[in-house]
């Protein structure tokens, strides 16, 4: 009782909200790109929050349900399909046996969310069932998902068939927003003044150089006051980095533990889905904001998040 995969689209891993409490010892959370789509797809079918689901980018996969099941697809839109008929996001939808699921072209963002009923039956590592690429492991076979690949549910959906609601899209963000929110990073006055200012006005835009680790970014030079070296530091999902050269480079979910390059700024949590949804050749500007305004942002997410919650569940009754 699973998915089996008969097309894997350009890049399919199996991620749930990290893998947290080894950082420490040099290990990355790795995760969801856009945890906001992941935890919204399990509410939609009552999961755990945490659990996994399917990560689907710019070219989604192709696949057939051997058994019925219910899921949810979030995120970023890559026109999804069963048996050839649009299927819409962001609610339950009940898929049965046999049906395939497909996708075309991607009109919005550029990662989905597949989740299924209970989520998927893969292994957990150091406590998560994430991929993480580069380390091989976790996930499926701790790689992407190929031809063939036949992925386990844990378990199989009983309830009804029909749902006439839908929720959790007004709590997205738009995509077509290109404004990314940030506050100062611990070594923001290592910079000119000037490179502060091309930083806060001046376009930056993603490069081909972009994946689950990082965004390098192609723009104006950044330069410091002081080119010397720098003892390796903390660095999180969001962390924007400058290299010796003066381009940035904006941490994500497959980020190392530490870094050596100063920091001259941090994404805010609120905007990370965002950021996880813009594509190579994207432009983004940055806003700077204190941190009383992101921590302020940031519980107003959580306290919709809860609402959607509480309305989901009564919808369940």
């Amino acid at each position: 009782m699973g998915i089996r995969i008969l097309k894997p689209g350009l890049l399919s891993t199996v991620q749930d909200t990290g893998r947290y409490g080894h950082q420490k010892s040099g290990m990355v959370v790795s995760g969801a790109m856009d945890t906001l789509a992941l935890k919204i797809g399990n509410m939609l079918l009552g999961n755990a929050l945490a659990e996994a689901a399917l990560e689907c980018t710019l070219s989604g996969p192709e696949l057939i349900f051997e058994r019925d099941q219910l899921i949810a697809i979030t995120g970023g839109n890559l026109s999804p399909q069963i048996d050839g008929v649009p299927l819409t996001m962001w609610k339950p939808v009940y898929v049965r046996e046999g049906a395939k699921l497909s996708f075309g072209k991607a009109t919005s963002g550029c990662r989905t969310y597949l989740s299924v009923y209970r989520g998927f039956d893969v292994p957990e590592v150091l406590g998560s069932k994430s991929t993480y690429l580069r380390g091989g492991m976790g996930g499926w076979e701790g790689r992407a998902l190929k031809k063939d690949d036949f992925i386990p549910f844990n378990a199989i959906y009983q309830g009804q068939h029909k749902f006439d609601w839908s929720a959790g899209k007004y709590l997205y963000p738009d995509l077509s927003n290109h404004k990314v929110r940030v506050i100062e990073g611990p070594e923001f006055g290592h910079f000119t003044a000037e490179s502060i200012a091309a930083f806060f006005s001046q376009p930056f835009a993603i490069s081909n150089e972009a994946d689950r680790m990082g965004y390098r970014l192609t723009g104006q030079t950044l330069q410091r006051h002081e080119t010397k070296e720098m003892l390796s530091a903390a660095v999180t999902f969001g962390t924007i980095q400058v290299p010796a050269q003066g381009v940035p480079i904006v941490l994500m979910a497959d980020h190392q533990t530490t870094g050596g390059y100063p920091r001259i700024a941090q994404v805010i949590s609120a905007d990370l889905t965002l950021l996880a949804q813009m594509q190579p050749g994207r432009e983004i500007t940055f806003e700077l904001i204190t941190l009383e305004e992101a921590q302020a942002l940031l519980l107003a997410q959580e306290q919709q998040m809860n609402q959607l919650r509480q309305t989901i569940t009564l919808k369940y009754g």
